[in-house]
């Protein structure tokens, strides 16, 4: 087996997932209805569902410690892509950091709260996909 999908329950899932396809690069996959997108990394080796159901609570993400949930994202350039989704409405929760093993790290809130990492790894700690 291997995951098809990871789904986040959003009060706005149009705008955000608007935000994600400008500001990180995600292509849109599928439109199931008007509140349930599947989006998808520039490899659509990952695919997150953003939907709202209102039979479902709304975690309050911006109150949530980003080590309970974040979405990674590899970055090259960590400064400049701090500031540009700064720019675009996102806000530093913890500056740029590097971890024992050599990966630099930075974590953001989207609009909506929700944790982003950007993440620089060493070439020894590159992920194999």
């Amino acid at each position: 087996m291997m995951i098809e999908h990871v789904a986040i329950n959003v009060p706005d899932p149009h705008g955000m997932v608007e935000w994600y396809i400008k500001e990180i690069g995600m292509k849109l996959l599928r439109q199931a209805d008007e509140t349930t997108y599947f989006i998808a990394d520039e490899k659509e080796s990952t695919i997150l569902e953003i939907y709202y159901n209102p039979a479902a609570p709304i975690l309050e993400y911006k109150e949530m410690d980003p080590l309970m949930l974040h979405f990674a994202f590899l970055s090259d350039d960590l400064k400049k892509d701090t500031l540009r989704l700064v720019q675009a409405g996102a806000t530093v929760y913890k500056e740029l950091t590097v971890t024992k093993g050599g990966d630099s790290l930075v974590m953001l809130k989207d609009p909506w709260g929700i944790s982003i990492q950007l993440v620089k790894r060493t070439v020894e700690n590159q992920m194999k996909k």
